[in-house]
């Protein structure tokens, strides 16, 4: 185990991370690709998927073979999968607490939003931190369109950055203008289909719940 669990970042319970943005931007292959970096590093994980009307992505997460099936709740919003992370977080807020009482010493909760729009966004009494990702397939302009997702998540993940010569995106601009939009707020790149940058992003949310628990 690390010398200090992320849990502590929270006053009760486990740390909980929200992974927000449009359909198709790649977060259910982020949170296959965090899953295991972070059991590697010894973290007592699991994960709630958002959704319509379906488990897909939670049975997509529980066959990977990535972590305990048991571990992995789904939460069928029945409506746009925003108001579940932001507006009303109820069905989120018990299913953390569900995985908290049936877990002792969780320490991470990984919190995917089903797809939506570029302005869905997590209620911070769900969630201690989050990751808004988008995608260079979806073209070099969402940075400039000032999305609230983009503006306000903890960290922005510019995925697919391999595709960039493929679909005409300049890659250097749509960083530039990610970091300008932001502030200077954190901004990584990442290809999640094999795992590029993903270590980075690891370390982001550590390094984050670590200072906020030291404060």
């Amino acid at each position: 185990m690390p010398d200090q669990d992320l849990a502590s970042a929270r006053p009760l319970g486990s740390a909980r991370v929200g992974i927000g943005g449009p359909v198709g931007s790649g977060k259910t292959r982020l949170l296959e690709q965090l899953v295991p970096r972070f059991i590697e590093r010894g973290i007592n994980l699991a994960v709630i998927t958002n959704d319509l009307v379906t488990q897909e992505d939670a049975e997509r997460v529980r066959r990977s073979g990535l972590i305990a099936p048991e571990r992995v709740l789904a939460v069928e919003t029945g409506a746009c999968p925003h108001t579940a992370i932001r507006e009303d977080p109820t069905l989120n807020l018990q299913a953390a607490d569900e995985l908290d009482a049936r877990f002792p010493g969780l320490e991470l909760v990984l919190i995917e939003s089903g797809g939506d729009n570029l302005a869905s966004s997590f209620s911070l009494d769900l969630v201690d931190y989050w990751i808004f990702v988008i995608d260079v397939a979806g073209g070099d302009d969402i940075p400039r369109k000032r999305g609230l997702g983009v503006l306000s998540c903890d960290l922005l993940i510019i995925n697919k950055f391999d595709l960039a010569p493929y679909v005409n995106v300049n890659l250097p601009r749509m960083a530039e203008e990610a970091v300008q939009v932001r502030n200077g707020r954190p901004v990584l790149m990442t290809n999640c289909a094999i795992g590029d940058g993903v270590d980075q992003v690891v370390d982001a949310i550590t390094r984050e719940l670590l200072f906020a628990r030291s404060v």
